[in-house]
């Protein structure tokens, strides 16, 4: 867990610092800085959609996860559960705190990917914190820009962060049967996909509600396997 841990207290470390950047930088600069991240989410997306290998599997991982996320209503229980928080840290009362925002979009950032799933099954089965501490780096950077833009939400990323990858890391020798390689590819294919939608809320103000894909993220554990032994009794 020794990872797990350094990654999460990178994330603590570079969202203080990008608060307190923060108050340093003008109100007016605040827009301009928004689009920007949502620029960086677009590049980081477009790049991780090549991945994916199987696209029906992709597909039919959005399809369904939309329907189960819809129906449930993640978004906007989150949403509201995220401005009571809000309105808590947020002594002015004004609403500019952008937590949600914060948590969902470095949330993404910080726990989809292959780097998150190997990293954290090298340390679970292998102790091998190579890939781990290489994204406690990159993830610490990453928060202090983000933090800067988006506020405190940012911050409270590093508790998804110790919940997924410490998952992984303690469960390894369960969940490694069904994290293969193409399941991992698409699981990063369709995360990549919901971080491109967050660039688009970023920097186009579309109203994406990211939240009720998220069950997308998890559907290629099951459709991988499933599209393999539909593709062996039909060839």
């Amino acid at each position: 867990m020794i990872g797990v841990i350094a990654n999460a207290i990178s994330v603590i470390i570079g969202a203080t610092v990008g608060l307190l950047a923060k108050k340093a930088i003008p109100e007016s600069w605040n827009t301009i800085i928004m689009k920007g991240m949502g620029l960086i989410s677009l590049y980081i997306g477009i790049r991780g959609i090549f991945d994916g290998e199987n696209t029906l599997v992709m597909i039919f991982s959005m399809v369904v996860g939309a329907i189960i996320g819809e129906s449930a209503d993640i978004d906007g229980r989150f949403n509201s559960l995220a401005d009571r928080i809000e309105k808590k840290l947020d002594s002015r009362g004004n609403g500019e705190s952008n937590f949600a925002q914060g948590l969902v979009t470095s949330s993404l950032l910080f726990c989809v990917g292959a780097m998150t799933v190997v990293g954290s099954l090298n340390a679970g089965l292998k102790g091998d914190l190579t890939l781990l501490l290489t994204k406690t780096i990159m993830d610490g950077v990453s928060a202090v820009m983000f933090a800067a833009s988006m506020g405190i939400g940012v911050l409270f990323a590093a508790v998804p962060v110790i919940v997924i990858e410490g998952g992984i890391v303690l469960l390894a020798g369960l969940v490694e049967p069904f994290l293969q390689t193409a399941v991992v590819n698409e699981m990063t294919c369709v995360g990549s996909i919901l971080i491109m939608s967050i660039g688009f809320n970023l920097a186009l103000n579309s109203k994406l509600k990211v939240l009720n894909y998220m069950p997308a993220l998890f559907l290629p554990i099951v459709f991988c396997p499933l599209y393999d032994f539909v593709a062996g009794l039909i060839g």
